[in-house]
């Protein structure tokens, strides 16, 4: 593979220099964790720039992560809704997800810092298991927050990060999920500023990190063009389909594709029970601007702004919030975004694994139940990020663990 394209923002809707996309992004953050973000801001894109960052970074995702993953033509799944689908097989990343991606990528960058102690926050887990994968590569401590619930919905990612070496401390405040999770990492990293890096997971959080996931997640998007351009002798699809909650995944396949407007751009929220049961993580649909975990972008509060908790029958969407980047493509109008039942998803799920022998995790199902409703002409190509694999989801496909009581 070519070496990953990390300092190329995109011209109309990359971060601004004060850390902002549009209205969203910036850094609020408490008083003693701001020399720490930004030390981070005003060297992150000289150290990934390096070449031999990116060389080393090239290098571990091509022998390591078994990069480039294949963009796989449905076929089955392609008759069936008269179209031309393609999957970005993101599954048979090694750890079985996207967030590999990224967690390469920072702990090349945390070590460059010097730091010798790694926490990050997981809802599904994948990004728990991913951060204590490289941790166990590069020989460094590793913490992982997630919410209560999650551990109890999400076990056999657990024990792999236990089996990896990573302590995992449960959240017991809130709703016991990912923003919960996301509250613990935020207050340990306050405790320990000097020899702590904190991993966030998806692009959300102060500014730089939004900015960082997003340019170590653009890999995806870089690849589905080069295998495009061999399969049908075009660098563009018609449509990329990619589930959001923080978002990672899907910016990582919409990178490249931003400014090209021949591409409509599909995220699907998690509509829980239904976007107004009161039981729903669709952020665009219920939420409106605010400050969530260190940037401003829509999220779901109250009207005096007390965060609403989300609900999702999927862990990695149960988070009340989007990215700042996200929440700038659906105010510009340049992403479209939709909400998905969990119904819909378990059986969006379950069709995928009936179709074409691929079980997709929870998250992933929600953007292949879009393709119901998408509308695509027989000739138009639809890429879909298949972001995880659903081993982790397959006591949830098969009724074995329910969803949060309320």
């Amino acid at each position: 593979m070519t070496t990953p394209s990390l300092t190329t923002a995109s011209t109309h809707y990359g971060v601004s220099e004060s850390g902002y996309y549009g209205d969203f992004g910036g850094a609020f953050v408490p008083e003693m964790l701001y020399p720490n973000v930004e030390h981070l801001r005003s060297v992150y894109l000289d150290i990934i720039g390096e070449s031999s960052f990116q060389a080393e970074f090239a290098a571990l995702l091509r022998d390591y992560v078994g990069r480039p993953t294949p963009l796989y033509f449905a076929q089955r799944l392609s008759d069936f809704y008269k179209t031309r689908i393609y999957l970005k097989r993101e599954d048979l990343n090694h750890t079985g997800a996207h967030k590999i991606n990224n967690t390469l990528g920072q702990i090349l960058l945390a070590k460059r810092l010097g730091k010798k102690r790694i926490i990050a926050e997981t809802g599904a887990g994948q990004h728990g298991v991913a951060t204590a994968t490289v941790c166990a590569l590069m020989g460094l401590e590793c913490v992982v927050y997630m919410g209560a619930v999650d551990i109890e919905r999400q076990k056999p990612n657990v024990e792999r990060m236990k089996l990896l070496g990573a302590s995992v401390v449960a959240a017991k405040s809130g709703s016991q999920t990912l923003k919960d999770a996301t509250n613990e990492a935020m207050r340990d990293w306050i405790t320990n500023p000097d020899n702590t890096h904190y991993i966030i997971g998806s692009v959300v959080g102060p500014h730089p990190y939004p900015d960082m996931v997003a340019r170590f997640q653009s890999v995806i998007s870089e690849e589905i063009m080069r295998q495009l351009e061999e399969k049908e002798g075009r660098t563009y699809p018609d449509y990329v389909l990619a589930c959001v909650g923080g978002g990672s995944n899907a910016v990582g396949a919409f990178y490249h594709f931003l400014d090209d407007a021949r591409v409509r751009l599909v995220a699907l929220e998690a509509a829980g029970k239904g976007v107004d049961s009161g039981f729903s993580a669709a952020t665009t649909a219920l939420g409106k601007p605010g400050v969530l975990h260190g940037s401003r972008t829509f999220l779901m509060q109250t009207p005096d702004g007390q965060v609403v908790e989300p609900f999702s029958i999927s862990a990695g969407l149960d988070y009340p919030g989007i990215g700042p980047i996200h929440a700038h493509l659906f105010s510009a109008g340049r992403a479209e975004f939709h909400a998905v039942t969990d119904d819909e998803a378990m059986q969006a799920g379950k069709f995928l694994a009936r179709t074409e022998g691929i079980i997709p995790a929870l998250e992933t199902a929600h953007a292949l139940a879009y393709l119901e409703k998408l509308g695509a002409k027989p000739d138009e190509i639809v890429v879909v990020n298949l972001s995880g694999r659903g081993d982790k989801d397959l006591q949830t496909y098969i009724g074995g663990v329910q969803e949060r009581p309320h």
